[in-house]
This record gives structure tokens, sequence and C-alpha cells, in this order.
């Protein structure tokens, strides 16, 4: 439609210099559900007369009982009920000559004001910047361009700023990357604007050091315990970004079983604690393992923290069981078997993926990490679509 209109008004350039035509009013801003009145002149000295003109919007041609003749080179149009602009750049309303020729353009700026910003929500990654997201109103769609503009300021004192770097955490974001204080509150708010109005969002306050999230907890191990076989302990490590700060933290652990998408959560919220174990789990069974942590309390704030993201899946097996009464064994042929080819696939991968360990590194945790590689390329072959998380 872009290219369409461009190549119109070159021809209009060419047109206009034959028969020099002007629409009036030229590129108006309306409401949705308004009337339009506009008119097309040419110069009297054309031989061109209003009964050779008619009109187009976005290249539909408009029918002649909207059109009335006001004299003998003007002819209007009038459009009632106008709808939203089909484009943020405007609908394309134009005259032209019987043949088709273009001789003027205006577009029409048609939509609602911006309605004020809702729902801000900021948090800070390792108290070294700030990220802001917002709604853009109940409604949001205004069909025309609407500019949103995060602005910020120490309560008491300081002026204005504005941030810079939009669009980081979604399209209603912003991110401030540096330059901010400490246990000094801030004011945040959001102007939107665009051709009809301007909408202030309701002033937010708060301290960089109550709003902290972080980095996944790191060094993730999942291993057995002994020959429990529906036991798994897990161990991790503090976000190293918050090392060197007097903070509590919280913690959750997910896990799922190998064959299912479905996680189930563990709550562990004894301080500082970085190890948990996992019971009542199924007995020769691969689990994958998340971690993630809630940093609180740093430097005395008494709000709660926000959760960072999940840390990477890491996975282990529990051991099987003994041999349980009254299940069938498989043939020893059939047996034999399967454990020929899963020992076949493992070597396989043992001499891709692994061939400085030698014979005499083999171990469960090898295994385990070659089922877990199993599995991705598994998900690999059946996805069908895109993943959502």
């Amino acid at each position: 439609m872009m290219k369409v209109f461009l190549l119109g008004l070159a021809l209009l350039r060419v047109d206009s210099l034959m028969y020099p035509a002007v629409i009036s009013p030229q590129d108006p801003t309306l409401l949705i559900g308004s009337s339009l009145t506009a008119s097309c002149s040419v110069d009297a000295g054309s031989s061109l007369r209003a009964e050779d003109l008619y009109w187009t919007l976005n290249g539909r041609r408009l029918p002649a009982e909207t059109y009335e003749v006001l004299n003998a080179t003007t002819l209007s149009v009038t459009i009632s009920s106008l709808n939203g602009s089909q484009q943020q750049s405007g609908d394309n309303l134009v005259c032209h000559s019987r043949d088709g020729g273009i001789l003027a353009g205006s577009c029409l700026y048609i939509g609602l004001p911006p309605e004020k910003p809702t729902n801000i929500s900021c948090w800070s990654k390792n108290m070294k910047d700030l990220t802001c997201k917002w709604a853009p109103g109940t409604e949001g769609e205004t069909y025309l361009h609407t500019n949103y503009t995060l602005k910020y300021k120490l309560r008491w004192y300081g002026r204005d700023n504005t941030c810079q770097q939009y669009h980081t955490a979604g399209p209603y974001s912003c991110h401030i990357p540096k330059d901010l204080a400490l246990f000094t509150p801030y004011e945040i708010w959001v102007e939107a604007s665009n051709r009809l109005g301007v909408a202030v969002s309701e002033v937010v306050m708060l301290d960089i050091v109550d709003v902290v999230t972080t980095d996944p907890p790191s060094n993730v191990h999942v291993s057995r315990v002994g020959d429990l076989e529906d036991q798994l302990s897990v161990r991790w490590s503090a976000p190293p970004a918050l090392k060197d700060f007097l903070f509590q933290a919280k913690y959750q652990i997910q896990y799922r079983v190998e064959d299912s998408s479905e996680w189930k959560q563990v709550v562990d919220n004894v301080g500082n604690q970085t190890s948990c174990r996992l019971a009542g789990l199924r007995p020769g069974t691969v689990y994958f393992v998340q971690v993630r942590c809630n940093p609180f309390g740093i430097y005395g704030s008494k709000k709660a923290g926000i959760w960072s993201d999940w840390s990477n899946p890491t996975a282990a097996s529990t051991p099987r069981n003994g041999r349980a009464t009254g299940v069938c064994e498989p043939k020893n042929g059939e047996h034999n078997n399967t454990l020929r080819r899963e020992l076949k696939q493992f070597f396989g991968w043992m001499r891709k993926h692994g061939s400085s360990y030698g014979c005499a590194n083999l171990s469960i945790k090898m295994y385990d990490q070659w089922r877990v590689s199993l599995q991705k390329s598994h998900k690999t072959r059946n996805q069908v679509g895109p993943i959502r998380r």
C-alpha cells in the first residue's frame, strides 16, 4: 500500500503541472465515528471541470452519491462514520481526473486519543539497572501512532529524566542501564501521546533495593542419594552477582520426569540454604531439575524480592529397584537385544562427545548425560510447532 501511495505521489507531481488541484482539509486528524467533508478544487484555467473528478479512499472508489458539485471547478465528498485508520501512516484520500490521473491527495488520521498507561512494574537486575514495563490502557489500540515515554526522578529533588532504551522487555518497556541511586525513592511514570492528545499514568514510587532480581542460581548439580531409589540430591551456588550484598534468599526447585512436560514445584524458604533433597520419586526414572532465586532483605529491605529466571535443566536418574513380583521378565533374547542396542547407542555417543573420557571414566553420570541428549534429540524430531514457555 505504501509503495502504491508513493507512486501516486510521484504521478501527482507530474499531473499537477498540467492540472493543479488542491484538497481541503489537508491531512486532518479525526475521531473514530466522526464525519468528514473534503473538497477538491482544480485550477480555473485548466480544461478540467468538477464533473471530470472522482474520489478514492485507500485505492477504493467512493460512490458518486457521496459527491457534491460546489462550483464549476470544485467537487466535494462526504464520508460518514469513519473507522480507525488502516495504517498508522494515515489513510489515503485521493482526488482523480476522469482518466484516473492523480490530481491531489490527503492523509486522514482517524483514531482515538491515548488512554492512561497502567500496571507499571519495574525490576533491577543485580542492583545495576532498572527495567520497567506497562500496559497501554484498557483498550490499547488507538489506530494512530502513539509514543510512550517513561520518565523518572528522585522523589524529593532532582529533575525529570527520560528513559532512552525502549522495547527491551516487550513492546511497552524501557531499560535504564546505569546512574541510579540506592536508598532513595524514585518517582516513575509513563506519558502516552498521539495526534489526538496526551495521557499520563499514575506515579509509581520505588526504591531500587526493593525491586531486585538476579541471575539464576549457578552450578546446579543433581545426584543420587546412595542407593535410595526414591530420592535425588540437588545442590547449587547462590547468584554470584549478589555475593557482596547482605541479603537472604528464597529458592524454588521444580522438576519433571523425562517423558512429561509437567513441572512440579518444591519451595524451600530456609535462609541461604543451597541444597535440597527430592523425595517420593519413581525408581529408575530420569528427572529434569531447575532452580530459581528470590533475593530479599537486601540491605534490610522489607519488600518481597522478584524471582529470577529458571536455571538451565539438569538431569539425573534414580536407581532402579529390585525385580517386582508378579511381573513377567522379557525373554533372554529380547532382553539381550534391547541391552545390546542401548549400549551401542551409548558408546556411539561417547565416541562423538567424550572420546577423551576413556573406559576408566565411565559412570552413571555419563549415562545420565547421554539420556538427556537422547531426550533432546527426540523432542527436536517430534516438535511440530513453537514451544510456549
